[in-house]
């Protein structure tokens, strides 16, 4: 019996070698993935297998996350599973390793020792979202202790790293705004955390929207200066003060604003400008932020990949040129078909009607032909022509209306300065009356205008700038504006509303005029906006905020305009 029982204990053994032999150099595929699956699928029932299997680290947390997916709440223990399996699967490094733990359960806590380290005065949420190690947006906590941004918070993540070594426990992931404990790895539940995630995402409910014009009050930044919410100043980055001048100018389009301040108006959107647009409204009329401005550093980095580096960082642009894309994009993005609407489009498409007369080739070569001179045909599909001029009669929309401006002096005056010449906003608006011709160079035509439909909110854009083979050119016309009750019926035909009860509305209100100061190519831009709950006007510029007088609004050299219709 000792015999026997000594060589089957050497049998075992040795087929216990080979089999150690056989796993440890990997000798074919299939024995490796059948060697994963038994670690993954032996119960605890079968000890003498699990000596025979070799250590690995990475391997051991991949064996516990599985045998955890199945479990979501244990004997009332809170157990992240959901939300954390998505950030190991974003996780290249295998950075949810702090999961592998026992059950993978993470402790939900209250009373964190380590609660007094969080520093508000250096939390800044208005840049991109990236590790400032691996330079990875996936599952980035921001340390509530210094401010920086980290991936990851198992063993082996910069996050967890950055724990140990400079001793900074308190961790908030930026997707899901759950704050934990590192290295402990607990969760942590306290509500003085909450004005932390308040400035991260802020919120607004749909009876805040209605007193956002009713409010007066100021606020107070952590660093001791006031404050307006929706008059925030913008950060110039670099040379974007044509971006800021826009952001600030559609800040005061109240349907646009509330429809952008709730994010579950746009939750089906893909659009990453949509959602920046949207974040950057939010931080622009939160009333409890940590600093009283604002930086737009994530909208720049999604305008600059929306508009494939048309408009960019360090390159001075038209604000113009800014608006009418950035308008078309958000429509373009947020509607769900090519026929539906957008919130864009509500506040400020109109209509013109267009005749367009060019000459006729046809019939000019016929004429030369016959020998005629002086002669009318009519052509009857859609077009007229009397003269060799074939006049076209078609309908547009319109988002924005571009005005010119009176060509300035070419001469000086006694005093050897240039007049500046002064034109008021009618003369010019008659170029949409239905009568005044308007030359275009190519193709040669004579065009007419006429607005057949008002919008909600009116976009005039001033054309001061020219461009020739060999310079920029501004011309510094001013133009004289009403800042209140613009009346366009006087100056503009306007056709008669189509319902019977309905009014014809054609009294605008300024709430919105973009300046530019200095030469051409090395001037900036400013704006006078109003603030409805108090009806006074304020001039931003970038960071700086000040009052100033309804009449100082109109002394400028206007570039483009933004006017609410009175209801």
């Amino acid at each position: 019996m000792l015999l026997w029982y000594n060589s089957r204990n050497c049998e075992s053994e040795g087929g216990g070698k080979k089999m150690k032999a056989k796993r440890e150099h990997g000798d074919s595929v299939d024995g490796e993935r059948d060697l994963k699956r038994q670690r993954v699928v032996d119960s605890p029932s079968s000890p003498p297998e699990e000596p025979l299997v070799p250590y690995n680290d990475d391997e051991d947390d991949e064996r516990r996350a599985l045998n955890h997916i199945g479990s979501r709440e244990e004997d009332g223990h809170r157990v992240e599973s959901e939300e954390e399996d998505d950030d190991d699967e974003d996780d290249p490094y295998g950075l949810g390793s702090t999961l592998g733990r026992s059950n993978r359960q993470v402790e939900v806590r209250r009373d964190c020792p380590y609660l007094d380290t969080v520093n508000r005065q250096v939390l800044d949420f208005d840049f991109e979202k990236f590790c400032s190690v691996s330079l990875s947006n996936l599952n980035v906590y921001a340390c509530l202790v210094c401010g920086k941004y980290y991936q990851g918070r198992g063993k082996k993540s910069h996050a967890y790293t950055h724990s140990l070594e400079a001793g900074h426990h308190v961790y908030i992931n930026l997707r899901t705004e759950k704050v934990y404990c590192l290295p402990d790895g607990y969760e942590i539940n306290d509500p003085s955390l909450d004005d932390i995630r308040h400035v991260l995402y802020p919120r607004f409910s749909r009876e805040q929207l209605e007193q956002l014009d009713k409010n007066k009050q100021w606020s107070r930044a952590l660093d001791g200066s006031d404050y307006l919410p929706g008059m925030v100043g913008l950060n110039n980055i670099q040379k974007t003060d044509f971006v800021n001048v826009t952001i600030q100018s559609l800040m005061r389009v109240t349907p646009l604003r509330n429809f952008f301040l709730i994010p579950e108006n746009y939750q089906h959107c893909r659009s990453q400008l949509v959602h920046r647009f949207g974040e950057l409204t939010r931080k622009i009329w939160h009333a409890r932020n940590f600093k009283g401005q604002v930086s737009p550093h994530e909208f720049l980095q999604a305008v600059m990949k929306a508009s494939k580096k048309r408009f960019r960082i360090g390159v001075q642009c038209e604000p113009v040129e800014f608006m009418s894309w950035l308008l078309n994009t958000l429509h373009a993005d947020l509607r769900t078909s090519k026929k539906s609407s957008s919130i864009v489009h509500k506040c400020f498409q109109g209509e013109l009607e267009v005749v367009k007369e060019t000459q006729s080739k046809a019939i000019g070569e016929k004429k030369e032909s016959d020998g005629e001179q002086n002669g009318a045909l009519k052509i009857t599909d859609g077009q007229i022509e009397n003269n060799n001029v074939a006049a076209e009669t078609y309908r547009m929309p319109f988002l924005m209306l571009g005005l010119d401006l009176p060509e300035p002096p070419l001469f000086k005056d006694v005093m050897e300065k240039n007049i500046i010449p002064q034109v008021p906003l009618f003369n010019i608006l008659k170029k949409f009356d239905g009568e005044m011709v308007t030359t275009t160079v190519r193709p040669p035509a004579r065009m007419r205008y006429r607005v057949t439909k008002l919008p909600q909110y009116f976009i005039l854009h001033m054309r001061r700038f020219t461009k020739n083979n060999f310079f920029r050119e501004k011309n510094p016309t001013l133009v004289n504006f009403p800042v209140k009750n613009l009346e366009l019926k006087d100056y503009i035909p306007l056709p008669a509303p189509t319902k019977e009860n309905e009014k014809l509305r054609t009294k605008y209100d300024l709430i919105a005029n973009v300046v530019h100061d200095g030469k051409p190519d090395e001037g900036f831009y400013r704006v006078f906006v109003q603030r409805k709950s108090e009806e006074l006007w304020y001039e931003m510029q970038d960071l700086h905020v000040s009052e100033t007088l309804p009449q100082m609004v109109a002394l400028s050299e206007a570039y483009m305009q933004i006017y609410e219709q009175q209801q």
